[in-house]
């Protein structure tokens, strides 16, 4: 049973996929295990447990109501974040920006926050933040 996992609704399902679907298996060993680059829903899971959800925003806001909503919000600070735990940071971020994911901020240790913990930040094609650690 999936007790939780992320379902990111994005605007541009099939660059989201093919992002998704080129860099999760790398990055934190999931499989595609629904779904395809047509939408409006994939899903990735590790040992059969849901990891990431992709569900297309324009068939939620019908769903929920919301479809007369604009579907973009002005410029603001993010309000959630992907974050993968990753073996490695630097080759994570650039396999991600080798995919298309936008750069944040590079690849640093961050005692600060954690003892070993290190992060890269990049945006997804849809401009979700992800954060890619290693500690």
């Amino acid at each position: 049973m999936d007790a939780l996992h992320p379902r990111l609704l994005v605007s541009g399902f099939a660059d989201c996929f093919r992002f998704y679907d080129a860099v999760l298996p790398r990055l934190i060993g999931a499989v595609r295990a629904s779904g395809s680059e047509s939408g409006p829903y994939a899903h990735w899971d590790v040992d059969g447990q849901g990891v990431l959800v992709l569900f297309d925003r324009g068939a939620m806001a019908a769903v929920t109501g919301a479809a007369g909503l604009p579907a973009e919000a002005p410029p603001a600070q993010d309000r959630s974040m992907f974050v993968c735990r990753v073996a490695d940071v630097d080759a994570s971020l650039a396999l991600c920006l080798a995919h298309g994911a936008a750069h944040v901020a590079g690849a640093c240790d961050r005692p600060e926050w954690g003892p070993g913990l290190r992060t890269a930040h990049v945006r997804d094609p849809d401009g979700c933040l992800i954060e890619l650690q290693s500690y």
